[in-house]
């Protein structure tokens, strides 16, 4: 397949095309804006693959974007392309409603104007795959509850709302115009080369660094946590073997609160990096602060992925345990990536200047 991955310089779609170029035969056309949150330094891996190509353009480009689909001629796109930090929405939702809404309408449009001109063989084929968030669902109130795919939606804050939308745009062209797709909602993500601002990589350089380790209110909302790379795996399988009109729940099946993720690296950090913590401190968890719970903050996520276990066959290769150790010592065995972010020198390859 040629595949068409928006957002992949973001962390789940670096990852995504990391898996697809070292795993199968696929090509993939990587379009990416370029925010803030896409780094090209996560893609250095794969970079020099024929296989692989990039094309910097804004999905709420429609020009642009039908001149990548018409020039690559992909048999499939995978819709990651989004802004995703719950903060920032708070702050400016504006961006969100752009970006999430607008750009997944002009995504559409694209392709189905695209997927409408191909052959009858191409035009069986072709595959439109949204990737959404559980935030879509709101939050549980039962310690017994799951997520499921018919879990009606409520969301909480401005992006999980513009996500809500953003999935429901994508049933609505499936609906009246025929447009062959595939939505997933996935758990929390973490892994490597994930952007600092997100809460584990917050915490590890902030604790590698000296500073408080601000936990939202007393730390105990749960959240289901899904290492990066069994999310890769999942998207590509939901892709070539999924059944279009289908909704997919993805979870890593790790409940977790998030007081008991900030202590888990804290208790790693002081096992892998003991002489770079202060003097002053017998343990990182004395860096744990307390801050004001942030506005409509969800208290429990959790994810039933039991329709992609029994369909597809998929289920997660990482416990929470062995993916966070994974994640902490990344972090700690390339300095040099995210001093590029913290730096702001990974910018300089968004330009296309030297590394």
């Amino acid at each position: 397949m040629k595949i068409l991955i928006t957002g992949g310089a973001g962390f789940i779609g670096s990852a995504l095309i990391r898996h697809t170029i070292k795993n199968s035969d696929h090509q993939v056309i990587n379009v990416d804006s370029l925010t803030y949150a896409g780094n090209l330094d996560s893609l250095a891996s794969i970079e020099a693959d024929p296989r692989y190509t990039f094309e910097q353009a804004d999905i709420c480009d429609a020009e642009a974007i039908k001149d990548i689909l018409d020039k690559h001629a992909p048999s499939a796109i995978m819709h990651l392309a989004a802004e995703s930090h719950v903060d920032r929405s708070i702050d400016a939702p504006g961006q969100f409603i752009q970006t999430n809404i607008v750009g997944t309408y002009t995504l559409l449009h694209a392709a189905r104007q695209y997927w409408s001109a191909l052959c009858p063989e191409a035009r069986s084929v072709f595959r439109f795959h949204h990737i959404s968030t559980d935030e879509v669902y709101g939050d549980l109130e039962r310690p017994e509850d799951l997520f499921t795919e018919t879990t009606p939606y409520a969301p909480s804050s401005p992006y999980s709302a513009s996500k809500a939308s953003s999935d429901h745009l994508v049933r609505a062209w499936s609906r009246t115009y025929g447009l062959p797709i595939l939505i997933t909602n996935c758990s929390n993500n973490y892994g490597p080369y994930h952007f600092p601002e997100k809460l584990i990589p917050h915490m590890i350089l902030s604790a590698l660094a000296g500073k408080q380790l601000p936990v939202y209110g007393d730390g105990s909302q749960v959240r289901d946590w899904l290492y990066v790379d069994d999310h890769a795996r999942a998207l590509l399988e939901v892709l070539t073997e999924g059944k279009p009109g289908e909704t997919y729940n993805i979870g890593g099946n790790n409940e977790k609160r998030n007081l008991e993720v900030v202590e888990t690296i804290c208790d790693l950090l002081d096992q892998l990096a003991p002489t770079e913590r202060s003097p002053a401190l017998t343990s990182y968890r004395e860096l744990i602060t307390f801050v004001e719970d942030r506005p409509g903050h969800d208290k429990r996520y959790a994810i039933d992925a039991g329709k992609i276990h029994q369909e597809l066959g998929w289920e997660p290769i990482e416990t929470f345990e062995s993916g966070i150790r994974k994640t902490v010592e990344w972090y700690l065995e390339n300095r040099s990536w995210w001093q590029r972010v913290i730096s702001g020198d990974y910018r300089l390859t968004r330009l296309g200047e030297s590394k």
